[in-house]
């Protein structure tokens, strides 16, 4: 029965990443080409595209959106990538690629880095650098976390009703009582971004959708890219609208499973 169970497996796997949409294969691919050039020694990769604190100015402020692109190795990398592709494919299924590339090289990415640099920066009085995409992991587990509490506000375990919107705040804890090295900090500014996304409260930052029908009509987006969400196609509307089933410094690696390495001596 083995081989049977294998293949089928095997074909689902196969069958889900085809049916992948554009943006979410967009920042695989990205992702595993940053790790691929951080393999080399001539250029420091993951120092120029880290989020250091103390190196954010005029000329470096593209950190705050290539930090989540760049791992720190291998299996930072790998992990990251397996536990994000599921969030960020129903995102965009849901939200349209277009919108989808305006949040996460915007407000989705640039708020939490922000915050993460005040909070680092003038309230630790630390200068400590982070990378990797599990800050948007953890955001989009923020926003899953409010989406869930809408529909199915509690979790029963034994006589305790616990809120389900906290589920991602126990996994930020798990996540740093396990794992050497990862960023407390930035994973809860993701979470809280998340939540503040799923609240509505970040609803005014998305594109108008006149203006991504405009934009999608006049490159017709739709018939030239293979995997295109249109806005017209996206399966459950925008801003969190759900389906009515209940169902000098050293640098940390922003890893949902981090590694225990750290960047430099």
């Amino acid at each position: 029965m083995m081989p049977t169970v294998q293949g089928f497996s095997t074909l689902r796997a196969r069958s889900y990443v085809f049916r992948l949409p554009l943006f979410t294969r967009a920042m695989i691919v990205v992702m595993v080409a940053f790790w691929l050039g951080g393999l080399q020694s001539v250029w420091d990769l993951r120092q120029w595209g880290a989020l250091i604190p103390d190196e954010i100015g005029l000329a470096t402020m593209y950190r705050v959106n290539t930090f989540p692109l760049i791992h720190l190795n291998f299996f930072h990398a790998l992990f990251n990538i397996l536990s994000l592709t599921p969030l960020l494919e129903r995102f965009e299924t849901e939200f349209g690629t277009l919108t989808s590339l305006a949040l996460f090289f915007g407000p989705l990415t640039t708020i939490p880095a922000f915050a993460y640099i005040f909070i680092e920066k003038f309230i630790l009085r630390g200068n400590t650098a982070v990378m990797g995409a599990s800050i948007w992991v953890f955001l989009l587990l923020g926003v899953e976390a409010i989406r869930t509490y809408k529909t199915n506000p509690y979790l029963v375990i034994g006589t305790h009703h616990v809120p389900t919107w906290i589920t991602p705040l126990v996994m930020v804890l798990v996540v740093e009582a396990l794992i050497p090295n990862t960023s407390f900090v930035g994973h809860l500014c993701g979470v809280c971004t998340g939540y503040l996304f799923g609240l509505g409260y970040l609803k005014f930052l998305s594109p108008p959708e006149k203006v991504l029908r405009w934009i999608e009509s006049r490159l017709n987006l739709l018939g030239r890219l293979p995997h295109y969400v249109s806005v017209d196609q996206k399966t459950y509307g925008r801003f969190g609208v759900l389906p009515t089933n209940n169902s000098t410094s050293s640098t940390t690696p922003l890893g949902l499973i981090g590694s225990s390495q750290r960047l430099g001596p």
